[in-house]
């Protein structure tokens, strides 16, 4: 029996593809045991979002070989698919691009039958790589990928060319997946993808434009996974802001299971930025779209993503985005240094900035995203919340049961007295204060 050894670098869709592969080869019989360890196999599934990603993807290549020079190095995912000419590959036993992960299984047998190298054909994905999960490596939550691929072709971002055009998962298909996971205990789950508001809109078009989205489409899917028995709590992965709107916060309002906590990418609080990004709305827009969720939803989580940097970002045009970022007040913002990509039209763009300008940049944002975080969460302490106990978590010495809120503030409990298993119960507790930064607790 072979040993295999799995790890996981980018987003919940690499998450969600990366349990669907343990699945498919933990059940063809090989045996799995921790990355840290001596296998037979290492499987790595890469992600190339930015050049961090490609760094930390070939890092975990180099240590899978550390680890046993003689094991078979697989790289799955957008840093081998960006990759067709073979650079930066070395190291790598076998390449199997984003449209062959739902065939590891098949590739990998042929593989270890031949003992030559192998690259899967690295070109674009074309249709939706079916792939299904009926247990995941988180034991309370479940990601699940409704979608694949992106049409909007922002000018900083390689993701189309490592994704390919938009695909959708059937929803019939996505109804019977989760309700065999919520057979099994699961209680929420994340509904994500790459571009999660193009759902459904390759059904619809044949040439899809960037302004078409799949509200119609998403709220049916949510629906039908709103009424499967067992299932308490619905995430949404990120959203284009341009989805929503009052007909879309009206439906999705009224399903008890869709938890307040949305994530609209953002970027830039500058029009200017925003133009040269490629981003299709305004600051004003976005700003008029967290009005809205704030509408529908009490004290609802807004979350978003930040790019500092950007070619030809003024001193005045940072400015501006701290301050709408101030303005705004999100729950939590995800900070990121611009990072070239080659084959983008930003990587071509005149106006590049220094690394210690980016870095000083997100210094101060991230100073903004502290304060802001701290004060949603102070919003809540004295008020009763529903939370979904996770797992025990050591925090300064002492034992909790850690886990989150609807809004997914993260709560912890001390259960000393008593031996009962909180794993994958909800349960409604007071908020006390700050136990520490990053928890709250729950009393």
């Amino acid at each position: 029996m072979k040993k295999i050894a799995f790890h996981n670098l980018g987003c919940k869709v690499n998450t969600y593809e990366l349990d669907a592969m343990m699945q498919m080869l933990i059940d063809e019989g090989y045996q799995q045991v921790p990355f840290e360890e001596t296998a037979d196999i290492y499987i790595i599934n890469t992600c190339t979002v930015t050049n961090i990603a490609d760094r930390k993807s070939r890092q975990m290549i180099h240590k899978a070989r550390k680890n046993n020079p003689d094991a078979v190095i697989v790289a799955v995912g957008c840093y081998v698919q960006t990759r067709a000419g073979g650079e930066g590959l070395e190291d790598i036993d076998l390449c199997i691009g984003n449209n062959h992960k739902g065939e590891i299984a098949k590739i990998l047998k042929e593989y270890l039958g031949q003992k030559m190298t192998i690259v899967s054909d690295l070109s674009k994905p074309c249709d939706y790589d079916n792939m299904n999960v009926n247990s995941t490596s988180e034991h309370t939550r479940a990601f699940i990928k409704v979608q694949d691929g992106c049409n909007q072709f922002c000018s900083y971002c390689i993701i189309p060319t490592a994704r390919g055009r938009v695909r959708s998962r059937a929803i019939e298909d996505v109804v019977n997946e989760i309700t065999t996971l919520s057979s099994k205990g699961f209680k929420e789950f994340v509904i994500t993808g790459i571009h999660l508001s193009s759902y459904g809109t390759d059904w619809d078009y044949d040439d899809i434009k960037a302004d078409r989205f799949g509200e119609g489409h998403l709220i049916e899917l949510l629906t039908k996974v709103d009424a499967i028995d067992g299932v308490e709590r619905i995430r949404l992965g990120s959203l284009e802001p341009r989805i929503i709107t009052e007909s879309f916060l009206d439906a999705i309002g009224g399903l008890d299971s869709i938890c307040p906590h949305f994530h609209l990418s953002l970027q830039s609080g500058c029009d200017e930025t925003l133009k040269r990004m490629n981003r299709h709305y305004s600051a004003t827009e976005f700003k008029e779209k967290t009005e809205l969720i704030r509408k529908y939803f009490e004290h609802p989580a807004i979350t978003t993503d930040v790019i500092v940097g950007f070619p030809g970002e003024t001193e005045e045009e940072f400015k501006t985005t701290k301050e709408f970022l101030q303005d705004i007040h999100f729950f939590e913002m995800h900070i990121f240094k611009y990072s070239r990509r080659k084959g983008t039209p930003a990587d071509t763009m005149p106006g590049q900035l220094t690394d210690a300008v980016k870095t000083a940049r997100s210094h101060i944002l991230e100073e903004v995203e502290r304060s802001d975080s701290k004060a949603f969460r102070q919003d809540v302490i004295g008020s009763s919340q529903e939370v979904l106990f996770e797992e025990v978590k050591n925090i300064d010495g002492k034992d909790y049961w850690v886990g989150h809120t609807r809004e997914y503030i993260k709560l912890a409990y001390d259960n000393k007295d008593s031996k009962e298993n909180l794993e994958g119960l909800i349960k409604t507790v007071k908020v006390g204060d700050f136990l520490t930064d990053e928890y709250l607790l729950a009393e």
